[in-house]
Protein backbone atom coordinates (compact mmCIF):
# COMPACT_ATOMS: atom_id res chain seq x y z
CA UNK A 1 0.00 0.00 0.00
CA UNK A 2 3.12 2.20 1.09
CA UNK A 3 4.28 1.63 -2.36
CA UNK A 4 1.34 2.94 -4.32
CA UNK A 5 0.87 5.67 -2.58
CA UNK A 6 4.85 6.46 -3.04
CA UNK A 7 4.43 5.96 -6.68
CA UNK A 8 1.69 8.49 -6.94
CA UNK A 9 3.30 10.99 -4.89
CA UNK A 10 6.13 10.35 -7.38
CA UNK A 11 4.26 10.75 -10.21
CA UNK A 12 1.80 13.38 -9.27
CA UNK A 13 4.06 17.18 -10.16
CA UNK A 14 4.65 15.81 -13.41
CA UNK A 15 1.28 15.04 -14.04
CA UNK A 16 0.20 18.56 -12.74
CA UNK A 17 2.81 20.41 -14.43
CA UNK A 18 1.44 18.83 -17.61
CA UNK A 19 -1.65 19.29 -17.00
CA UNK A 20 -0.69 22.74 -16.23
CA UNK A 21 0.75 23.35 -19.75
CA UNK A 22 -2.33 22.21 -21.51
CA UNK A 23 -4.37 25.10 -19.96
CA UNK A 24 -1.87 27.55 -20.48
CA UNK A 25 -1.95 26.57 -24.02
CA UNK A 26 -5.60 27.08 -24.39
CA UNK A 27 -5.49 30.01 -22.46
CA UNK A 28 -2.78 31.64 -24.61
CA UNK A 29 -4.48 30.28 -27.52
CA UNK A 30 -7.93 32.01 -26.82
CA UNK A 31 -5.83 35.15 -25.90
CA UNK A 32 -4.34 35.33 -29.25
CA UNK A 33 -7.51 34.62 -31.10
CA UNK A 34 -9.30 37.80 -29.05
CA UNK A 35 -6.17 39.78 -29.84
CA UNK A 36 -5.79 38.91 -33.49
CA UNK A 37 -9.96 39.76 -32.94
CA UNK A 38 -9.31 43.17 -31.42
CA UNK A 39 -7.42 44.42 -33.87
CA UNK A 40 -9.52 43.89 -36.75
CA UNK A 41 -7.41 40.81 -38.37
CA UNK A 42 -10.38 38.26 -38.40
CA UNK A 43 -14.03 39.73 -37.50
CA UNK A 44 -15.84 39.21 -34.39
CA UNK A 45 -16.98 36.13 -33.43
CA UNK A 46 -14.40 34.21 -35.40
CA UNK A 47 -12.24 31.31 -33.24
CA UNK A 48 -9.21 31.59 -32.29
CA UNK A 49 -6.93 30.90 -35.65
CA UNK A 50 -4.14 29.28 -33.49
CA UNK A 51 -3.99 26.05 -31.90
CA UNK A 52 -4.15 24.98 -27.77
CA UNK A 53 -2.56 22.02 -28.63
CA UNK A 54 -0.25 23.67 -30.89
CA UNK A 55 0.48 26.73 -28.06
CA UNK A 56 1.14 23.68 -25.46
CA UNK A 57 3.47 22.23 -26.69
CA UNK A 58 5.29 25.02 -27.83
CA UNK A 59 5.30 26.17 -24.21
CA UNK A 60 6.38 22.97 -23.50
CA UNK A 61 9.67 23.21 -25.06
CA UNK A 62 10.56 26.74 -24.09
CA UNK A 63 10.59 25.75 -20.45
CA UNK A 64 12.34 22.36 -21.15
CA UNK A 65 15.27 23.97 -23.00
CA UNK A 66 15.88 27.36 -20.96
CA UNK A 67 14.74 27.42 -17.44
CA UNK A 68 14.84 22.95 -17.72
CA UNK A 69 12.41 20.25 -15.80
CA UNK A 70 13.25 19.10 -12.39
CA UNK A 71 13.98 15.88 -11.71
CA UNK A 72 10.77 15.78 -9.16
CA UNK A 73 8.59 16.50 -12.21
CA UNK A 74 10.23 13.99 -14.76
CA UNK A 75 8.79 10.45 -14.31
CA UNK A 76 4.97 12.47 -13.93
CA UNK A 77 6.10 13.80 -17.46
CA UNK A 78 7.00 10.30 -18.93
CA UNK A 79 4.05 9.13 -17.15
CA UNK A 80 2.27 11.05 -18.79
CA UNK A 81 3.18 11.11 -22.29
CA UNK A 82 3.28 7.50 -22.40
CA UNK A 83 0.57 6.20 -20.63
CA UNK A 84 -2.07 9.27 -21.22
CA UNK A 85 -1.18 8.88 -24.80
CA UNK A 86 -1.50 5.14 -25.07
CA UNK A 87 -5.12 5.70 -23.34
CA UNK A 88 -6.26 8.16 -25.27
CA UNK A 89 -5.66 6.13 -28.56
CA UNK A 90 -7.36 3.50 -27.08
CA UNK A 91 -10.12 5.80 -26.23
CA UNK A 92 -10.53 7.17 -29.86
CA UNK A 93 -11.41 3.76 -30.59
CA UNK A 94 -14.82 4.52 -29.85
CA UNK A 95 -15.26 6.98 -32.46
CA UNK A 96 -14.78 4.59 -35.03
CA UNK A 97 -16.61 0.99 -36.09
CA UNK A 98 -14.57 -1.80 -36.47
CA UNK A 99 -15.76 -1.99 -40.25
CA UNK A 100 -14.66 1.46 -41.11
CA UNK A 101 -11.19 1.13 -39.37
CA UNK A 102 -10.24 -1.90 -41.10
CA UNK A 103 -11.40 -0.59 -44.30
CA UNK A 104 -9.50 2.44 -44.15
CA UNK A 105 -6.43 0.34 -42.85
CA UNK A 106 -6.62 -2.17 -45.80
CA UNK A 107 -7.51 0.58 -48.47
CA UNK A 108 -4.77 3.03 -47.04
CA UNK A 109 -2.04 0.21 -47.30
CA UNK A 110 -0.25 0.68 -50.53
CA UNK A 111 0.49 4.00 -49.21
CA UNK A 112 1.52 3.07 -46.38
CA UNK A 113 4.00 0.54 -47.34
CA UNK A 114 5.35 3.38 -50.23
CA UNK A 115 6.40 5.33 -46.99
CA UNK A 116 7.73 2.91 -45.06
CA UNK A 117 10.21 1.68 -48.06
CA UNK A 118 11.07 4.86 -48.73
CA UNK A 119 11.96 6.19 -45.55
CA UNK A 120 13.85 2.83 -45.11
CA UNK A 121 15.84 3.07 -48.41
CA UNK A 122 16.53 6.81 -48.48
CA UNK A 123 17.56 6.38 -44.69
CA UNK A 124 19.81 3.37 -45.36
CA UNK A 125 21.16 4.56 -48.70
CA UNK A 126 22.29 8.38 -47.34
CA UNK A 127 23.72 6.54 -44.25
CA UNK A 128 26.37 4.80 -46.36
CA UNK A 129 27.28 7.90 -48.45
CA UNK A 130 28.11 10.24 -45.72
CA UNK A 131 30.06 7.26 -43.91
CA UNK A 132 28.24 7.17 -40.57
CA UNK A 133 27.50 4.35 -38.03
CA UNK A 134 25.33 1.99 -39.32
CA UNK A 135 23.73 1.11 -36.28
CA UNK A 136 22.61 5.19 -35.70
CA UNK A 137 21.58 4.91 -39.62
CA UNK A 138 19.68 1.58 -38.61
CA UNK A 139 17.91 3.41 -35.81
CA UNK A 140 16.96 6.44 -37.75
CA UNK A 141 15.74 4.03 -40.59
CA UNK A 142 13.35 2.32 -38.50
CA UNK A 143 12.03 5.45 -36.66
CA UNK A 144 11.09 7.38 -39.90
CA UNK A 145 9.81 4.79 -41.50
CA UNK A 146 7.52 2.92 -38.96
CA UNK A 147 7.05 4.26 -35.55
CA UNK A 148 9.36 6.41 -34.32
CA UNK A 149 10.90 6.38 -30.72
CA UNK A 150 8.92 2.71 -30.58
CA UNK A 151 10.46 1.03 -33.43
CA UNK A 152 13.76 2.72 -31.88
CA UNK A 153 13.48 1.35 -28.87
CA UNK A 154 12.65 -2.26 -30.28
CA UNK A 155 15.46 -2.39 -32.92
CA UNK A 156 18.36 -1.02 -30.46
CA UNK A 157 18.78 -4.40 -28.32
CA UNK A 158 18.69 -6.48 -31.78
CA UNK A 159 21.87 -3.97 -33.36
CA UNK A 160 23.56 -3.10 -29.91
CA UNK A 161 23.01 0.02 -30.10
CA UNK A 162 25.28 2.49 -28.47
CA UNK A 163 23.47 5.06 -25.64
CA UNK A 164 24.58 7.98 -27.48
CA UNK A 165 23.30 6.46 -30.63
CA UNK A 166 20.06 5.87 -29.72
CA UNK A 167 19.70 9.13 -27.85
CA UNK A 168 20.64 10.80 -31.30
CA UNK A 169 18.34 8.59 -33.06
CA UNK A 170 15.47 9.78 -30.66
CA UNK A 171 16.05 13.09 -31.04
CA UNK A 172 16.35 13.15 -34.44
CA UNK A 173 12.91 11.58 -35.15
CA UNK A 174 11.79 13.83 -32.30
CA UNK A 175 12.82 17.13 -34.20
CA UNK A 176 12.28 16.09 -37.53
CA UNK A 177 8.82 14.67 -36.01
CA UNK A 178 7.89 17.38 -34.00
CA UNK A 179 8.35 20.26 -37.37
CA UNK A 180 6.31 17.57 -39.02
CA UNK A 181 3.88 18.33 -36.13
CA UNK A 182 3.80 22.11 -36.03
CA UNK A 183 3.74 22.87 -40.13
CA UNK A 184 2.42 19.92 -41.70
CA UNK A 185 -1.61 20.20 -40.47
CA UNK A 186 -1.44 23.68 -42.50
CA UNK A 187 0.71 22.11 -45.36
CA UNK A 188 -2.45 19.17 -45.62
CA UNK A 189 -4.93 22.32 -45.53
CA UNK A 190 -3.36 23.90 -48.36
CA UNK A 191 -3.63 20.53 -50.18
CA UNK A 192 -6.20 18.91 -49.08
CA UNK A 193 -8.15 21.31 -47.59
CA UNK A 194 -11.80 19.99 -48.33
CA UNK A 195 -10.38 16.45 -47.97
CA UNK A 196 -10.49 15.53 -44.53
CA UNK A 197 -9.43 11.65 -45.53
CA UNK A 198 -6.99 12.91 -47.27
CA UNK A 199 -5.48 15.36 -44.64
CA UNK A 200 -5.92 12.45 -42.33
CA UNK A 201 -3.86 10.41 -44.50
CA UNK A 202 -0.97 12.48 -45.28
CA UNK A 203 -0.55 13.36 -41.66
CA UNK A 204 -0.58 9.29 -40.59
CA UNK A 205 2.07 8.35 -43.64
CA UNK A 206 4.49 11.95 -43.08
CA UNK A 207 4.87 12.11 -39.65
CA UNK A 208 7.10 9.67 -37.42
CA UNK A 209 5.77 9.07 -33.93
CA UNK A 210 2.66 8.26 -32.74
CA UNK A 211 2.53 11.35 -30.52
CA UNK A 212 3.41 14.08 -33.08
CA UNK A 213 0.91 12.35 -35.30
CA UNK A 214 -2.21 12.48 -32.76
CA UNK A 215 -0.71 16.21 -32.16
CA UNK A 216 -0.58 17.11 -35.67
CA UNK A 217 -4.08 15.85 -35.87
CA UNK A 218 -5.56 17.27 -32.87
CA UNK A 219 -4.33 20.69 -34.33
CA UNK A 220 -5.77 20.21 -37.63
CA UNK A 221 -9.50 19.38 -35.99
CA UNK A 222 -9.04 22.31 -33.79
CA UNK A 223 -7.90 24.47 -37.01
CA UNK A 224 -10.25 23.73 -39.59
CA UNK A 225 -13.03 21.79 -37.85
CA UNK A 226 -12.71 18.15 -38.91
CA UNK A 227 -12.76 15.42 -36.37
CA UNK A 228 -12.63 12.90 -38.98
CA UNK A 229 -9.06 13.88 -39.49
CA UNK A 230 -8.30 12.80 -36.47
CA UNK A 231 -9.86 9.38 -36.71
CA UNK A 232 -8.42 8.58 -40.37
CA UNK A 233 -4.91 9.58 -38.63
CA UNK A 234 -4.81 7.67 -36.19
CA UNK A 235 -6.27 4.64 -38.03
CA UNK A 236 -3.37 5.34 -40.05
CA UNK A 237 -0.58 5.43 -38.09
CA UNK A 238 -1.50 2.55 -36.19
CA UNK A 239 -1.77 0.64 -39.22
CA UNK A 240 1.72 1.82 -40.03
CA UNK A 241 2.79 1.24 -36.33
CA UNK A 242 1.81 -2.86 -37.22
CA UNK A 243 4.71 -3.25 -39.79
CA UNK A 244 6.90 -2.99 -36.88
CA UNK A 245 6.47 -6.70 -36.73
CA UNK A 246 7.96 -7.12 -40.58
CA UNK A 247 10.14 -4.22 -40.72
CA UNK A 248 12.50 -4.69 -37.85
CA UNK A 249 13.46 -8.22 -38.76
CA UNK A 250 13.98 -7.18 -42.50
CA UNK A 251 16.26 -4.08 -41.19
CA UNK A 252 17.94 -6.20 -38.50
CA UNK A 253 18.80 -8.59 -41.25
CA UNK A 254 20.35 -5.95 -43.99
CA UNK A 255 22.42 -4.46 -40.66
CA UNK A 256 23.48 -8.66 -39.79
CA UNK A 257 24.36 -9.15 -43.80
CA UNK A 258 26.58 -5.93 -43.96
CA UNK A 259 28.55 -6.00 -40.87
CA UNK A 260 28.86 -10.01 -40.09
CA UNK A 261 32.54 -9.60 -38.59
CA UNK A 262 30.82 -7.53 -35.97
CA UNK A 263 28.27 -9.35 -34.68
CA UNK A 264 28.12 -11.49 -32.03
CA UNK A 265 26.29 -14.92 -32.48
CA UNK A 266 24.24 -14.45 -29.09
CA UNK A 267 22.18 -11.25 -30.66
CA UNK A 268 18.83 -12.31 -31.88
CA UNK A 269 15.64 -11.00 -32.91
CA UNK A 270 12.98 -10.25 -30.15
CA UNK A 271 10.02 -12.50 -30.53
CA UNK A 272 7.01 -11.39 -33.39
CA UNK A 273 5.04 -10.66 -30.10
CA UNK A 274 6.91 -8.44 -28.02
CA UNK A 275 6.83 -5.88 -31.02
CA UNK A 276 2.62 -5.64 -31.49
CA UNK A 277 1.93 -2.70 -29.83
CA UNK A 278 -1.05 -3.34 -26.82
CA UNK A 279 -2.55 0.20 -27.45
CA UNK A 280 -3.09 -0.79 -31.26
CA UNK A 281 -4.83 -3.76 -29.84
CA UNK A 282 -6.89 -1.68 -27.02
CA UNK A 283 -7.69 0.69 -30.08
CA UNK A 284 -9.59 -2.18 -32.20
CA UNK A 285 -10.65 -3.74 -28.84
CA UNK A 286 -12.88 -0.74 -28.19
CA UNK A 287 -13.70 -0.21 -32.35
CA UNK A 288 -15.25 -3.87 -31.73
CA UNK A 289 -16.83 -2.70 -28.97
CA UNK A 290 -18.65 0.48 -30.36
CA UNK A 291 -19.74 -1.91 -33.78
CA UNK A 292 -21.36 -4.68 -31.95
CA UNK A 293 -22.96 -1.99 -29.67
CA UNK A 294 -24.16 0.04 -33.03
CA UNK A 295 -25.05 -3.12 -34.43
CA UNK A 296 -27.08 -4.48 -31.66
CA UNK A 297 -28.85 -0.65 -31.13
CA UNK A 298 -29.82 -0.87 -34.90
CA UNK A 299 -31.93 -4.55 -34.80
CA UNK A 300 -32.95 -4.38 -31.27
CA UNK A 301 -33.20 -0.44 -30.35
CA UNK A 302 -31.00 -1.00 -27.65
CA UNK A 303 -27.09 -1.84 -27.35
CA UNK A 304 -26.61 -4.87 -26.21
CA UNK A 305 -29.72 -5.27 -24.65
CA UNK A 306 -29.62 -2.75 -21.77
CA UNK A 307 -28.51 0.55 -23.11
CA UNK A 308 -30.80 2.93 -25.15
CA UNK A 309 -29.83 4.46 -28.09
CA UNK A 310 -29.35 7.52 -26.33
CA UNK A 311 -27.59 6.57 -23.26
CA UNK A 312 -25.08 4.41 -25.70
CA UNK A 313 -24.34 7.72 -27.68
CA UNK A 314 -23.33 9.27 -24.75
CA UNK A 315 -21.68 6.50 -23.15
CA UNK A 316 -18.83 6.50 -26.60
CA UNK A 317 -19.06 10.07 -27.35
CA UNK A 318 -18.57 11.09 -23.67
CA UNK A 319 -15.62 8.80 -23.07
CA UNK A 320 -13.91 9.36 -26.45
CA UNK A 321 -14.55 13.48 -25.71
CA UNK A 322 -12.45 12.66 -22.62
CA UNK A 323 -9.20 10.86 -24.43
CA UNK A 324 -9.26 13.47 -27.34
CA UNK A 325 -9.46 16.29 -24.78
CA UNK A 326 -8.34 15.54 -21.79
CA UNK A 327 -5.73 12.59 -22.27
CA UNK A 328 -4.13 13.14 -25.22
CA UNK A 329 -3.68 17.34 -24.72
CA UNK A 330 -2.11 16.19 -21.36
CA UNK A 331 0.65 14.01 -23.51
CA UNK A 332 0.79 17.18 -26.45
CA UNK A 333 2.15 18.64 -23.31
CA UNK A 334 4.49 15.75 -22.47
CA UNK A 335 5.81 15.95 -25.92
CA UNK A 336 7.16 19.63 -25.23
CA UNK A 337 8.60 18.94 -21.75
CA UNK A 338 10.26 15.97 -22.80
CA UNK A 339 11.86 17.85 -25.97
CA UNK A 340 15.54 18.67 -25.10
CA UNK A 341 17.59 19.71 -27.60
CA UNK A 342 21.00 19.27 -25.98
CA UNK A 343 21.29 15.65 -26.75
CA UNK A 344 22.35 16.98 -30.54
CA UNK A 345 25.92 17.62 -29.17
CA UNK A 346 27.66 14.52 -29.35
CA UNK A 347 27.78 12.89 -33.21
CA UNK A 348 27.95 16.24 -34.98
CA UNK A 349 26.01 17.31 -37.75
CA UNK A 350 25.98 14.23 -40.51
CA UNK A 351 23.52 11.99 -38.93
CA UNK A 352 21.15 15.33 -38.75
CA UNK A 353 21.26 15.71 -42.12
CA UNK A 354 20.65 11.69 -42.95
CA UNK A 355 17.04 12.15 -40.66
CA UNK A 356 16.56 15.45 -42.35
CA UNK A 357 16.44 13.73 -45.70
CA UNK A 358 14.51 10.62 -44.66
CA UNK A 359 11.78 12.67 -43.28
CA UNK A 360 11.53 15.35 -46.10
CA UNK A 361 12.18 12.27 -48.59
CA UNK A 362 8.45 10.59 -46.71
CA UNK A 363 6.58 13.61 -46.64
CA UNK A 364 7.26 13.97 -50.44
CA UNK A 365 6.26 10.55 -51.34
CA UNK A 366 3.12 11.22 -49.23
CA UNK A 367 1.58 14.29 -50.46
CA UNK A 368 2.60 12.79 -54.21
CA UNK A 369 0.54 9.89 -53.61
CA UNK A 370 -2.17 11.04 -51.82
CA UNK A 371 -2.45 14.09 -54.21
CA UNK A 372 -2.71 11.09 -56.99
CA UNK A 373 -4.47 8.24 -55.47
CA UNK A 374 -6.04 9.48 -52.30
CA UNK A 375 -9.73 10.33 -53.78
CA UNK A 376 -9.67 6.13 -54.31
CA UNK A 377 -9.69 5.79 -50.17
CA UNK A 378 -13.16 6.04 -48.37
CA UNK A 379 -15.06 5.25 -45.59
Amino acid sequence: MNSNRNKIVQVLPGILLCLIVILAGIYSADLIGQLIIGFNILPPGSASPVSGIFVAIIIGIIIRNTIGVHNIFMDGVKISLKYALRAGIILLGLRLSLVEAVKLGAWGLPLIIACISSGLLMTLYFTKKLQQSQRLGTLIACGTGICGVTAIMATAPVVKAKDDEISYAVANITVFGLIGMLFYPYLANLFFATDPIKAGLFLGTAIHDTAQVTGAALIYSQMYDYEKVVDVATVTKLTRNLFIIAVIPIVSYLFFKGNKNQIKAEQTMPKWYKLIPLFVIGFLFLALIRTIGDLTVANTGSAFGFFSEKTWEGFYSSWSSFGSTYLLGIAMAGVGLSTNFSVFKGLGIKPFYIGMIAAVSVGIVSLTLISLFGHLITI
